[in-house]
């Protein structure tokens, strides 16, 4: 029964840091200028990664037109009946 209540404790533990390391991010992020790594999956491999860096602001705006992308595609019908 120990191990068990040992390893939700830690559980909490790690889960509590990383929403504390998450609204840092949130705060930090005001800047609009400040550079962001992430580290994207490249297709075709299940382990290859690529890391792209973009300002806070690139990075918006990227996914507000990612977003509109979805959206129109969601919303929009096909014409030719297939």
């Amino acid at each position: 029964m120990r191990p068990a209540l040992s390893r939700a404790l830690t559980f909490v533990a790690i889960l509590a840091a990383s929403t504390t390391a998450l609204a840092t991010d949130k705060v930090e992020s005001k800047d609009p200028n400040r550079i962001v790594c992430e580290k994207q999956p490249v297709l075709g491999s299940r382990l290859a990664h690529k890391r792209v860096c973009k300002t806070v602001a690139e990075w918006q705006v990227d996914r507000a037109s990612d977003r509109q992308d979805i959206e129109r595609t969601q919303v929009t019908r096909p014409t030719n009946g297939n």
